[in-house]
């Protein structure tokens, strides 16, 4: 599963690891988020290091639907609805800034983006009252949304919203413009460069696979923290959503960037001939078959734009608070020196940049109003019920992991091309696949916490139900809070 993005995806430079050199700020993670905040902090004379374990925007910036927008879906009131008015206000602004930043930057660097008004629309009559209540609120906060009796699509709505002169672009494009500027002003990235430890010394010193660095401020732009302290893997569930892109017959697409307020949630956009459409999300590793959702999406597409032709298909992760509000700020424990961004709610072109501005203010000491009130909000009671229920989600999962391992043996043939099975191989938690004709033997317990591993034939990886890590069948890190890869084991 190839994203269109990172099939075409333009070269960046990067440079060589500068073992034991000394730096400003360290920032763990080449994403929006990383390399946003990277450029800021070296515009401020800033020295600056950012360190990604696999490539620039290999993991949820290359995969994701890029659609710059303000109006979100329901976005404002999940908000709302395990918040107080203040925080929806915060939230907007924030975005709204982050919007301004990122179409003047695309803009003075000539990186191709296109305007396109976005929509919230209702696929059912059943969604209207959805639309009415997150129009309210989009005028309460200044939003100048308008209020419409249906979406402009080739297929019947029962209401929307649209918001003008939103914006989509090519992310890895951005990215491209972003490292490249970043690097002219002396910045440094490694790819490669997978971080196994953050002393919070001072100067913190951060331990790679290529060696170790030092800083005065560490930045976790990650996805989820891979340092535990604060428990962030607690505090947010990690989702999988699906991403496709289709030639369609001429003068047949939309024109506009759509997201529909029901479950399951589907996006439609454009990327200049092509139609893109996504959602389907769900936990991931908790999907019996994540492939059936990809085909689903498909077949959806299909439907509504008939002759459709598959040109890519991919999947992306993200992770979302129990306040839908993204977490951004110091790391508990970290001693003022390590810092952290994480919960973005599938939202991550605009909460990247909030976030990003976020992390350099607060090092600078110069935060905005927005920014000082998503700092002090509150945890309301209907945001802890959320996050109970999701922890004791993981607890099942863990259960029923624990006890598949442990009564199921493993059978002696080895599965299927393309398939992956869990059980007891003697009395080792093993997890055995086969892919391109290669059978392989893991441990299924994951190295973060062992929660026992489910198996991805959408993706071919092994993928943890409790906190979102993700493994390649041969058992290497792909995401999540797991540092170590699966353990490899005999083949009996």
């Amino acid at each position: 599963m190839t994203s269109l993005w990172l099939s075409a995806a333009p070269e960046i430079s990067t440079d060589d690891f500068p073992a034991g050199e000394m730096f400003d700020e360290i920032i763990v993670g080449a994403g929006i988020t990383g390399l946003v905040s990277a450029l800021l902090f070296a515009r401020a004379g800033r020295r600056v290091a950012v360190l990604e374990a696999r490539s620039v925007g290999a993991v949820t910036t290359g995969h994701s639907t890029a659609k710059i927008s303000q109006l979100q879906g329901t976005q404002l009131s999940r908000v709302r609805s395990h918040g107080y008015p203040a925080i929806v206000k915060a939230y907007v602004d924030g975005n709204r800034d982050a919007f301004n930043w990122l179409v003047e930057y695309l803009a003075g660097r000539d990186v191709a983006f296109e305007y396109r008004d976005a929509y919230s629309y209702a696929g059912t009559a059943a969604g209207v009252e959805r639309i009415d209540r997150e129009y309210a609120l989009a005028r309460g906060a200044g939003l100048p949304v308008l209020r419409m009796p249906q979406a402009p699509l080739p297929f019947r709505t029962h209401a929307a919203i649209r918001l003008p002169d939103q914006a989509q672009v090519d992310p890895m494009q951005l990215l491209a413009a972003l490292a490249a500027d970043f690097r002219t002003l002396g910045g440094v990235i490694v790819e490669n460069a997978r971080v196994l430890k953050v002393r919070a010394s001072r100067p913190a010193v951060v331990h790679t696979s290529l060696g170790s660095i030092r800083a005065n401020h560490v930045i976790l732009a990650t996805g989820v923290p891979i340092l535990d302290r604060g428990l962030y893997f607690t505090k947010v569930s990690a989702q999988r959503s699906y991403a496709q892109s289709f030639a369609v017959p001429s003068g047949e697409l939309p024109d506009g960037m759509f997201l529909n307020v029901e479950e399951p949630t589907r996006s439609i956009r454009t990327a200049g001939s092509n139609l893109l459409t996504g959602g389907y999300g769900h936990g991931v590793g908790r999907e019996k078959s994540p492939r059936s959702k990809a085909d689903e999406l498909t077949q959806w597409t299909r439907s509504h734009f008939p002759g459709a032709t598959l040109t890519h298909s991919w999947s992306a992760q993200d992770y979302s608070a129990a306040h839908h509000v993204p977490f951004v700020g110091w790391l508990p424990r970290g001693r003022g020196r390590i810092f952290l961004a994480t919960g973005y709610d599938k939202w991550g072109m605009t909460n990247a940049v909030a976030a990003a501005r976020t992390l350099v203010a607060d090092i600078s000491g110069e935060n905005t109003a927005w920014q000082k009130t998503l700092h002090h909000r509150i945890t309301m009671p209907r945001a802890v019920a959320t996050g109970i229920g999701e922890n004791a989600a993981v607890a099942w999962w863990y259960a029923r992991g624990l006890a598949t391992v442990f009564t199921r043996r493993l059978p002696d043939a080895a599965p299927a091309e393309g398939h992956g099975d869990v059980g007891r191989s003697g009395l080792r938690p093993t997890a055995i696949s086969t892919v391109s004709g290669n059978t392989c033997a893991v441990s299924a317990l994951c190295p973060h916490l062992g929660a026992v591993v489910t198996w991805n034939d959408a993706e071919r990886s092994w993928d943890c139900p409790a906190h979102g890590s993700r493994f390649t069948a041969s058992g290497r890190r792909l995401e999540g809070p797991a540092l170590r890869d699966l353990p490899e084991l005999p083949i009996s």
